[in-house]
């Protein structure tokens, strides 16, 4: 069963969005992490796991390593609606955001929006032999049963 490249058509622009996250999400946290991580150390830790993501997202999109990917974008959704409703019911917790804190505000909610993108991606890649282009008798799927 052929499967949809994840990197072809409309995927490369999820691969270079997951890759200026990337990029920008350690660069923050290497800073942060850097400069004052005494301030706020929960918060630049965090930073530092959503950049990890996020790389991790990028290289599993950019090389069609779809349960990778997968994995990554389903820990990335999980983390940003945590990190979302911790940081706006307990702020004290984070006294400088992180790349998740508000559901992703401060990047405009692209991190809340992104990882629902890539699943939806990943997702509707699957192929299904019934109705491959390749099956036009419908052999696939008397084969299959």
């Amino acid at each position: 069963m052929a499967e949809r490249r994840l990197n072809k058509g409309p995927g490369r622009v999820l691969v270079a969005i997951y890759g200026v996250f990337a990029l920008s999400a350690t660069a923050r946290a290497g800073v942060q992490i850097a400069t004052s991580f005494g301030d706020a150390p929960l918060a630049y830790a965090l930073s530092a796991l959503a950049g990890v993501v996020y790389i991790v997202a990028t290289v599993a999109l950019a090389r069609n390593a779809r349960r990778v990917a997968l994995a990554a974008c389903g820990f990335e959704l999980l983390g940003v609606l945590t990190v979302g409703t911790l940081s706006i019911l307990d702020a004290k917790a984070f006294p400088d955001a992180t790349v998740w804190s508000d559901y992703g505000q401060g990047y405009g909610y692209v991190p809340l929006v992104l990882p629902v993108v890539g699943l939806w991606w990943l997702l509707r890649g699957r192929r299904d032999p019934v109705n491959a282009p390749d099956d036009k008798d419908g052999s696939a799927e008397v084969a299959g049963r």
